[in-house]
């Protein structure tokens, strides 16, 4: 049975429909107000406007890729794509750079066919799923295209059909983005009729894992190139001319969008892939731009995209496990890239064009069940998890586990997959793309550029950050550093900046290079053999470029080094796709060649699980049982524990600390209710204060009492707070305090030794105190890192707290919550009728009822010494 439907709210969405609402009239004006003479809006000026919307678009749709709204994503990004396309092209016809009706219809049309296409199936889906005012958008804009490109072949057709379903557009769009919007600001007092949005029945187990949408956007912008190279086989369009570059490398610069929206999603796979569509997409618009500048049609060298065929090919291997249609899909890249080294002229010859239709008409296939199997309860058969059940019935391989524990960093926090599939596969394709031979007419007649500065630099670059948020500092330099390195030497060597010059100056810079490549060479003795053999044979790569700007190189030593260093990377692409795939067996990459002690061996040494698994608290919780220390997540930072009825591990947990004496440690409950044992011993305004503010990252710092013994302390509790006083606290954390629920009352210290920063992520606890640690409960990142707040509650009996340090939880909070406890107490509402103080005689006399300033003192210094001890 369904979920039943509710209300979800979103103010991207109404900055969408809004701004799709103003594209929408921009067009209606230019196209009502079109005469013979020319348009109303200046070409330039309309192209700008369309760049400006398409951006807000862009926005919107990836504001709400990560929230599994895949029709709401497709319909913005895909009307986005046409926009920026469109708007480049009429900046072009603004400019001269696209002359005539007949360079205007050759331009716009290929782009105008593939975004027909797109917004119908869309169309056609939000029907299906009963999303009428996406689909409503998605039929108007698509008629739109279609009556823009009839009007382009037959002016007398006008622009007036064009423009009415663009009003259409406009009128819908504004008045339910108002409606939306007018609902966000007054919160939900004023909608306007039939503005409500409702959340689609849940979907099945099966497809909840599958949230990558952005996807949809990848498959559009593959449908748009094809269509470009289709038009000409076909006839559609009389040429391939510059005029149809915006559209190319609009494709490229959203898929290289829908490569790191990928990898937010954890879908390294799909990333790869789409990184390398980015390549052909740039590639193809750099050679049609080559036509400017070259009366001839430019030469494809051989030896890349016989290589890019193989990495494609290798690829469609491991997607398969996500499903047989991916698979079968990427097969046609491997066609196409291999249609390329056939044909030396590449994406001018009809064979390469040909593969281009069969991607567009499959893509179109794609986009429809890919789109529904995402949008709807029940799923198109595409093979899905056909590959795992036939791979789980052999012995000899076993599948790994696809999910967020996998891309943990082992030190950091980071949202993102691992990308060094893609960052080795790019220094692959640079490696290889350099080996072709620049002839005498230069090196611009030679298609190479695109491959080393887009491919070896662009997409490097990204590798590079994507290792850098997730905290792998030498990965991400070693990536960012070749980037550089293949965009500086790919402009110089094969842009036409370098020519026959050749001298000392061009070689400083790569001395350079070459010095930082060797502190990476370092780098990677403490990190695997692969990476060593990676880094080195670059440094032979980048020798090789030395020896050349002195023209000292020797014959085929260039080519050589660029070969060895392209086995080497692509061996660290495989070894990182299989391993990342397969449990077992695992491709070799090396130990280190110098071992740190603590980084890099906790996993193996003690369990680290993750705390979303009820299995894995257990876990953690028996091992306390046994007189185990583990590292736990709370509300703050990571702690060090220990169950308090096992004395030697709270011992041993004292004792994992330098300077343990300095720092004693804090006692934490799951709730007040474990105290009960020693109610009849606790000050009855203390209980109910307590009662009231807890759970929250409130610590209490109260007296010590025989209230204590009840948790069997014995010996250990000396290590437990000072002689005069305790730090006491009930944690706001779910995972927290179920552990405290399985295992009793906790002591607990700051998970990182003396004077170090705290202990943010679990993959920090081993690396910062090592065996000292018998397990790590895995929960991410850290929350929060400010401190907790620190109350005095020592002086409570005389209807006074203090303050030691003001966190994260506001002072004036806390004073409320105590006033509340305080006139429940006058008003003659006290619980704890059975309180029996053990200092009695102290708290009767009015000599004692205050503490003297010194002695205040002085548990005010012990207590800051506690407090450094236990979480901030």
């Amino acid at each position: 049975m369904t979920e039943p439907r509710v209300e979800i709210e979103s103010l991207h969405f109404s900055v969408g429909i809004l701004g799709i609402s103003a594209g929408a009239l921009l067009l209606l004006v230019n196209g009502y107000s079109h005469t013979q003479t020319g348009p109303f809006i200046p070409s330039t000026a309309l192209g700008i406007l369309l760049l400006i919307v398409a951006a807000l678009l862009a926005y919107a749709g990836v504001r709400r890729s990560l929230n599994h709204a895949p029709l709401f994503v497709s319909v913005f990004l895909t009307i986005s794509a046409l926009w920026c396309g469109s708007g480049l092209v009429h900046i072009l016809a603004g400019q001269g750079v696209v002359v005539g009706q007949a360079g205007l219809r050759d331009a716009l049309v290929p782009g105008l066919v593939a975004f027909t296409l797109a917004l119908l199936i869309i169309g056609v889906v939000g029907v299906m799923q009963r999303e009428v005012v996406l689909s409503v958008i998605s039929f108007a804009v698509c008629l739109a295209c279609a009556h823009e490109i009839a009007g382009l072949y037959d002016r007398s057709f006008g622009q007036g059909a064009t423009a009415a379903n663009y009003l259409l557009v406009c009128l819908l769009g504004a008045y339910f983005g108002t409606g939306r919007m007018l609902k966000y600001i007054t919160k939900s007092k004023l909608q306007l009729p039939g503005t409500g949005l409702v959340k689609k029945d849940k979907l099945t187990a099966s497809q909840a894992q599958d949230k990558n949408d952005i996807v949809i956007t990848g498959l559009v912008m593959n449908l748009l190139s094809a269509s470009v190279f289709a038009c000409s086989l076909l006839g559609v369009v009389s040429t391939l001319f510059r005029g149809q570059v915006p559209w190319l490398w609009t494709a490229g610069v959203y898929q290289i969008g829908v490569c790191i929206l990928s990898y937010r999603c954890l879908d390294t796979l799909s990333a790869t892939f789409y990184g390398f569509t980015s390549v052909l997409k740039f590639a193809e618009g750099y050679t049609l731009l080559l036509t400017v500048w070259s009366p001839t049609e430019p030469y494809f060298p051989v030896p890349f995209p016989a290589v890019f065929s193989i990495l494609f090919f290798v690829l469609a291997l491991f997607i398969t496990q996500k499903s047989l249609a991916d698979g079968l899909y990427l097969l046609f890249y491997v066609a196409y890239c291999i249609a390329i080294a056939a044909q030396p002229q590449g994406f001018f010859q009809g064979g390469t064009q040909g593969v281009q239709a069969a991607i567009f008409i499959v893509s179109a296939i794609m986009v429809l069940v890919s789109l529904h199997n995402m949008a709807s309860p029940w799923r198109i058969p595409t093979g899905e998890g056909l590959v795992k059940a036939l791979v789980s019935r052999t012995s000899a391989l076993n599948l790994r586990e696809q999910d967020k524990d996998l891309h943990a960093p082992y030190l950091g926090y980071s949202k993102y997959a691992d990308a060094e599939v893609l960052g080795h596969a790019c220094s692959v394709l640079a490696a290889f793309a350099i080996t072709a031979t620049v002839g005498p007419s230069g090196p611009l007649d030679i298609v190479i550029l695109p491959w080393a500065v887009v491919a070896g630099g662009a997409l490097q670059l990204l590798s590079g950050s994507v290792a850098f948020a997730r905290g792998k500092t030498l990965e991400s330099t070693a990536f960012i550093l070749y980037g550089i390195m293949w965009v500086v030497w790919g402009l110089t060597r094969y842009g036409g900046l370098y020519g026959a010059t050749r001298g000392f100056n061009v070689a400083v810079g790569i001395i350079c290079f070459m010095l930082f490549n060797c502190f990476v060479m370092v780098g990677t003795l403490f990190l695997s053999k692969a990476w060593f053999a990676y880094a080195l044979t670059f440094e032979l790569i980048l020798i090789s470029f030395l020896l050349d700007a002195v023209n000292a190189l020797p014959f085929g030593y260039d080519i050589g080094v660029t070969i060895i260093f392209g086995l080497v990377s692509f061996y660290c692409f495989l070894a990182n796709l299989f391993n990342s795939s397969f449990q077992s067996p695992q491709l070799p990459v090396g130990e280190p060649f110098i071992k740190l002690s603590g980084y890099g061996g906790g996993s193996g040494k003690c369990p680290h699980v993750p705390a979303r698994k009820a299995t894995s608290v257990q876990k953690i919780a028996d091992i306390l049982k046994n007189g185990g220390t583990c590292g736990i997540p709370t509300d703050t930072v990571y702690v060090l524990v220990a169950a308090c009825n096992r004395p030697d591990a709270v011992e041993k947990a004292y004792k994992a600390k330098v300077h343990a004496q300095d720092r004693p440690m804090s006692l934490w409950i799951s709730s007040i209710k474990q105290l009960e044992p020693a109610r009849h011993l606790i000050n009855p305004l203390l209980w109910d204060f307590m009662e009231a503010a807890w759970p929250s990252s409130i610590s209490m710092v109260i007296l010590r009492g025989k209230w204590l013994e009840s948790f069997g302390l014995k010996d250990s509790a000396k290590y437990i707070g000072t002689p005069q006083s305790i730090a006491i606290r009930n944690p706001n954390c779910t995972v927290t305090t179920h552990l405290i629920d399985l295992v009793g009352p906790i002591a607990v210290t700051s998970a990182n030794p003396t004077g170090e920063a705290d202990t943010t992520h679990h993959n920090q606890v081993y690396a910062k105190l090592g065996d000292k640690v018998d397990g790590v409960l895995c929960d991410g990142p850290s929350p929060e890192n400010i401190a907790s707040t620190v109350v005095d509650c020592t002086k409570i009996e005389s209807g006074n707290i203090g303050f030691f340090r003001v966190g994260i939880f506001p002072k004036s909070q806390v004073l409320q919550i105590f006033e509340r406890v305080q006139r429940k107490h006058k008003g003659g509402g006290v619980d704890n009728t059975a309180f029996v103080t053990d200092i009695a005689e102290e708290t009767t006399t009015p000599e004692t009822a205050v503490r003297s300033k010194g002695e205040l003192s002085s548990v005010k210094e012990e207590v800051e010494l506690q407090e450094e001890g236990q979480d901030k």
